[in-house]
């Protein structure tokens, strides 16, 4: 019995030890990890391509699943739901495509889970659910804050979620994609921006981060990015009469002709004339299109520090805010612009203000709007915020710099397609040829002149005034399309692109198809809205999300302009852009509902969905023939179906001109490389109808710099409004302007090898043919704020001219390397800011020390000859490399291997340039060319001339060769 009892005790303190040390290890596990109990080891559950992991919910405003999936290596894609289970919907931004096997792991430590590749690692705080990544060294390279919020809403009686996620955001990040926009900025650090699609102002949800990282947001509604507060009306302001009187500012409406003879003044404390239902809020009885208003008092705060200040305008306006001129504008009535104006306030202190409108139109448009100064949380966090969604939906990139996460951007949403070799040479168009002469006179000018030109673009109005939509040419001023395309095609060399809108007139045929298949929006036919030809007529879009109606739709272009040998599509107003100068809400109302859900929710998406049902029945009809699509709006992933993006219908003002710039990086920093824009601008002033000496004189100076700058964008595109836009109705043959411009055309075209190689960069190697600084420099302090200079390629820094009478301007060099004048050869050091002579008939042009630059013969059009000889430029003083890149231009063989690629090396230590052995061949490839070098040192400056006769010169047959400088 004592040995029994014995047994007893012994193992009753066995158990008692381990329970002590079970329950000891408990506490300090959970106690270290400040832990819930509610979070334990099978919090997460792993699936296939990553971790589904169960949070807890505190409202029904927070998400109760979270999912990681693995991408690659680099790209981690995240959703969050409030709902019991994730939502099946196709993302019409991500691509299926087969991804290649990625290791990764998972294991929870503490309170966090962690989800590792071979180059990220996402930790996920629990039991919330906050996501941050790291590097493999566990350095944070992004983190969400932790205020992401879904609010139930319904719209045309679909349920979904008002989205909120923010995320941390250190004072030195920069920010940079996010679509085009025409605010003048490149750094969208701490901005207010609204992602909708807009003429001249296009959303795509993807940002490139300072930071090394990029965020592709898969959200298809109205969202607000950075600084998402609402703006808020100038009420909000404490106001001050012209009097002195507070609590508004004085209005006064007068005559454009006599300020003096006033109609009405009266106090104001909002000015927000925004849309066509604001006009009815001006003064019963007054003419805008004859008047002059006015705003005049001042402004108090109650917030010292930067305040943002937002102007829409329509016509001319000047703002002055403490005796200075902040704003100095002028855009066509029909089309207002946006200016964001940052201003330093001081609390309580009072400011003088005064508005000066002189609007366009009877139909004109002006709003002020301002933020107050972001608090310095604030200002270390930015938020995407989306009015509609099924659940919290983004995509982090990862990257060793831009071209890295861009690349990552296109392995979610497709490959950067090669565009036809024709579309890099010049496209002349104009609004509008009005008859098959004036088109097929307008190329046989051209070739007289020996101008180079590749396409001619037929705008819209080709049709009946009452058949807009029936994709028919009027015969009485068209009499045979095909003859007049087969023409352009065999005897002048040229291609043809014709202007296609989404958009169909009630009672034509083609309507009636359509809205017999349920094809069609109907409330605008509902309202008996007229549009703004002729008598006006009732008009309405086609359902873009519908399978079957992209498939119609690109039927009806088949059989009645692809047949005729249209070469390409100009798919204007892809917003959509149904009745201009509509409010969001309208805008939203005559698009419901889509094939897809409420208009609310698949807002931005329509040009993508548009361009898709193109690209993809055009490749169906004929897979030999590259398609090219020219797009007013553009979406994520728009890449994918061969089209590029205009910045939409600007005004011609140096203004405009300028904020082209930070536009076109942007939006080529989106992941999209291909951007163009009216050179020239859409929109002139009417004083330059019937200008007199002093303003054609402006006139043609602008525009000369516009055409320097155009040349050095991916698409080299001239359009717009009288006065006509043609090199020879700029000026005669003797002008400067005249000269300038035909300078830089046959530059472009002997650019061509160098050129397309960058489009064969774009497809085989995710390049970006337009490049931020940041991009080559992002090392460099200095760049970050720098939206007037980019590179063109590997090797050109372009630094456009925006002022009148301007004959130079400041340039920042980076540093890393010196810079060669592409013109004289002169080396300048980098890292320093220089004032650079600038001509009128030159833009200064910087070429990075350590480049090799292809040129090729002087052409009249791309495919005129094979690229022999070809001369290459070597800037000296760094190693450089350079690959030539062809294939046939206008099929898609490439993507079956058919191009070939010459590897030029250049060797600084040991002086010698290495032509590689070719690799890869195509059809009709000469198997022999040319190759003439010349060297430009520190110590030699060689003019860019290629008439020089001291050229060293090496006949290649496909084997490498090595040349001794």
């Amino acid at each position: 019995m004592n040995l029994f009892i014995g047994v007893i005790n012994i193992i009753t303190y066995l158990i008692n030890t381990m329970l002590k040390r079970i329950l000891l290890c408990t506490c300090t596990f959970f106690s270290a990890a400040s832990f819930t109990p509610a979070v334990a080891q099978n919090v997460y559950k792993k699936v296939t391509d990553g971790i589904i992991v169960k949070l807890s919910k505190k409202s029904a405003q927070d998400a109760g699943l979270l999912r990681l999936q693995v991408i690659s290596d680099k790209i981690i894609h995240v959703t969050a739901t409030p709902e019991s289970s994730f939502s099946t919907s196709k993302s019409l931004m991500a691509i299926d495509g087969a991804k290649s096997p990625v290791s990764w792991s998972v294991v929870q430590k503490g309170n966090q889970l962690l989800l590792s590749t071979s180059s990220v690692i996402a930790h996920v705080l629990l039991p919330q659910g906050t996501v941050s990544f790291t590097d493999k060294a566990n350095k944070l390279i992004l983190g969400e804050s932790a205020d992401r919020t879904f609010v139930p809403v319904s719209n045309n009686g679909e349920s979904s979620y008002h989205i909120v996620q923010s995320f941390n955001s250190p004072a030195d990040e920069a920010i940079y994609g996010l679509g085009q926009h025409q605010n003048g900025i490149v750094n969208f650090k701490n901005q207010h921006l609204e992602l909708f699609q807009n003429n001249t102002e296009v959303a795509v949800p993807f940002l490139v981060s300072s930071k090394n990282y990029g965020i592709l947001w898969d959200n298809y509604s109205l969202t607000k990015f950075g600084d998402s507060r609402d703006y808020q009306s100038i009420s909000e302001l404490k106001l001050f009469a012209a009097d002195g009187s507070e609590g508004w500012l004085t209005a006064t409406y007068a005559k454009k002709t006599d300020s003096a003879a006033v109609f009405v003044q009266r106090p104001e404390s909002n000015i927000d004339y925004s849309f066509l239902e604001d006009m009815k809020n001006f003064p019963q009885g007054y003419k805008l299109g004859e008047g002059k208003v006015s705003w005049t008092g001042s402004i108090a705060s109650a917030y010292t520090g930067s305040h943002q200040f937002w102007l829409k305008y329509a016509g001319y306006v000047k703002i002055w805010i403490d005796g200075k001129l902040l704003a100095d504008r002028w855009r066509q009535g029909w089309n207002p612009g946006t200016a964001v104006l940052n201003v330093d306030l001081i609390k309580d202190k009072k400011y003088p203000i005064k508005i000066e409108w002189l609007p366009d139109a009877d139909e004109s448009f002006i709003a002020l709007k301002w933020l107050s100064p972001l608090s310095r949380e604030q200002q270390n966090k930015y938020a995407f915020d989306s009015e509609s969604g099924n659940q919290l939906n983004y995509y982090f990139v990862y990257g060793k710099n831009a071209d890295d996460i861009i690349s990552g951007y296109r392995t979610i949403t497709g490959k950067a397609v090669i565009m036809p070799k024709w579309a890099m040479g010049l496209w002349q168009s104009r609004e509008r040829y009005k008859t098959q002469d004036e088109v097929l006179n307008t190329v046989k000018e051209f070739r007289r002149r020996q101008i180079p030109l590749d396409n001619i673009v037929e705008d819209w109005s080709y049709w009946k005034e009452d058949q807009w939509g029936s994709q028919e040419f009027d015969e009485s001023r068209f009499p045979d399309p095909a003859g007049m395309i087969s023409t352009l095609h065999d005897e002048y060399h040229t291609h043809f692109m014709i202007s296609v809108w989404a958009k169909f007139y009630e009672g034509i045929e083609s309507y009636k198809y359509f809205d017999k298949n349920g094809w069609l929006y109907k409330r605008n036919i509902a309202n008996r809205q007229r549009d703004w030809i002729g008598k006006g007529y009732f008009s309405t879009f086609y359902d873009a999300y519908n399978p079957k109606a992209r498939e119609a739709f690109w039927g009806l272009m088949n059989k009645k302009l692809y047949t005729k040998g249209v070469d390409a599509w100009w798919m204007d107003a892809s917003e959509p852009d149904i009745t201009s100068n509509l409010n969001i809400q309208s805008r939203k109302d005559f698009m419901n509902p889509t094939y897809l859900g409420s208009s609310t929710q698949y807002f931005n998406a329509f040009p993508l969905q548009n361009a898709k049902g193109i690209y993809e029945g055009q490749r169906g009809t004929n897979p030999n023939e590259r398609v090219f699509l020219l797009t007013r709006s553009a979406y994520g992933g728009l890449q994918r179906y061969a089209a590029a993006t205009w910045s939409g219908d600007i005004a011609a003002r140096w203004d405009d001109m300028k904020n082209q710039i930070p536009a076109g990086i942007n939006f080529a920093l989106s992941g999209i490389p291909y951007w163009t824009m009216d050179i020239g601008g859409f929109a002139v002033e009417h004083r330059y109808e019937q200008p007199n000496e002093k303003d054609l004189a402006e006139w043609r100076e602008q525009i000369t710099r516009w055409y320097q700058f155009g040349s050095f964008v991916p698409l080299f595109r001239v359009h717009g409004q009288f006065p006509y836009r043609e090199i020879y109705n700029v000026a005669p043959e003797n002008h400067p302007a005249y000269q300038s411009m035909l300078y830089y055309d046959k530059l472009r075209y002997r650019l061509m090898p160098y050129i397309y190689s960058l489009a064969g960069m774009a497809y085989h190697h995710d390049y970006t043919l337009m490049r931020g600084l940041i991009m080559d420099y992002g090392q460099d302090e200095n760049v970050k704020n720098i939206a007037d200079e980019y590179l063109f390629g590997t090797a050109l820094l372009i630094n456009p001219v925006y002022k009148y009478h301007a004959t130079n301007r400041s340039i920042y060099l980076p540093k890393g390397n010196g810079w060669y004048n592409l013109y004289d050869g002169e080396y300048t050091a980098g890292g320093q800011t220089i004032t650079a002579d600038a001509p009128y008939d030159r833009i200064p042009v910087y070429v990075k020390e350590g480049s090799i630059i292809p040129f090729g013969p002087e052409i009249q059009y791309t495919g005129e000859k094979p690229a022999d000889p070809v001369t290459l430029y070597v800037y000296t003083g760094k190693d450089a490399e350079f690959t030539i890149y062809e294939d046939e231009g206008i099929n898609y063989n490439y993507e079956k291997g058919a191009f070939s690629t010459i590897q030029l090396t250049y060797n600084e230590a040991k002086k010698t340039l290495t032509i590689g052995d070719r690799k890869g061949s195509f059809a009709n490839m000469i198997s022999s060319k040319k190759f003439k070098v010349v060297w430009v040192s520190k110590n030699k400056a060689v003019p860019l001339q290629f008439e020089l006769n001291n050229k060293q010169q090496v006949k290649y047959d496909g084997k490498k060769v090595i040349l001794k400088f």
